[in-house]
């Protein structure tokens, strides 16, 4: 018999939960980046072997929040709990064990929800380091299992894999072996399009930016995509823009290729900037295009 179950992904923002996701499911699923707030939404990898189902859970990251975005991302993420059969809760291992950490184990105290402690980036400390932070967690929370591990080099991802199984109701599978995650086809091409901006505008650029796909057009040999990237302000969208254009076209050559890998077949991406200055511009403009919500 099969087993499968779900196992949320949890931890402070910029530990790593998209990067193991990623690892794990040999795909370019989750976006990434060095900026909190990347990860909005609940994503839901499905990993697929001979004997499991694992559905793995990315989460936002956990931070103090300093406004509404914030406090919606951190509800997003302690909702995942009372559905996880099991919650593998990540920390850096070069930055080590803080005040934020803390924070989400005493929330996770009040859950009946075993944890499994991961340690990520075992790849940029010695050997010496990781045992002093094994030793400063590991009686801070009565954590099931400790796994260090690099995503990026995919070192120890196989222990991890058959840890989490040791955790997995027997019952079958929850969905069919085609099935690889709950996003659309949208979502994911939005997601990579904002991945791109946050990547090569760095620190120029705050997180909360949104991207909008408005058209999509899928034959045999091709797809043909406009995304729109919103903007809060001009200064910003010049930014996106860069001189002579020449940034948002290097966003479109990399997010296509990632497009082009992910589906298979030639990508025609078109990106362009828009401001809408606030919510109500926003949900103006999404009515006009006979939109619910954005994409991302």
């Amino acid at each position: 018999m099969v087993k499968s179950g779900f196992v949320s992904i949890m931890g402070r923002a910029n530990v790593g939960k998209s990067t193991l996701l990623n690892s794990l499911l040999e795909r370019h699923l989750a976006i990434t980046s060095n900026k909190v707030g990347t990860t909005r939404h609940i994503i839901e990898g499905i990993y697929n072997d001979d004997d499991s189902q694992i559905i793995f859970v990315d989460t936002p990251g956990i931070t103090k929040p300093l406004d509404k975005l914030g406090t919606v991302l951190n509800q997003k993420s302690y909702g995942s709990i009372s559905d996880s059969d099991l919650i593998l809760f990540l920390v850096d291992a070069e930055k080590g064990f803080g005040k934020g950490d803390k924070f989400i184990l005493d929330r996770l105290r009040e859950e009946d929800v075993p944890v499994v402690l991961v340690l990520s980036k075992i790849d940029r400390i010695s050997k010496n380091k990781l045992l002093e932070v094994i030793q400063q967690v590991k009686d801070v929370f009565p954590f099931k299992e400790v796994v260090p591990i690099s995503s990026l080099k995919n070192e120890n991802l196989e222990e991890l894999l058959k840890v989490v199984k040791e955790y997995l109701p027997v019952e079958g599978k929850i969905f069919d072996d085609g099935t690889v995650t709950n996003i659309s086809q949208n979502f994911y091409i939005s997601e990579i399009v904002r991945e791109k901006v946050l990547e090569l505008t760095e620190k120029e650029v705050p997180h909360a930016i949104s991207t909008l796909v408005e058209e999509f057009h899928e034959d045999r040999d091709k797809i043909v995509v406009r995304v729109l990237i919103i903007v809060d302000r001009d200064s910003l969208k010049k930014i996106i823009l860069g001189k002579g254009g020449r940034m948002i076209k290097q966003i479109g050559v990399l997010a296509r290729k990632d497009l082009e890998e992910y589906f298979g077949k030639k990508v025609y991406l078109e990106t362009f900037v828009k401001t809408l200055k606030n919510w109500r511009e926003k949900e103006k403009y999404l009515q006009e295009l006979g939109i619910r919500e954005l994409d991302s």
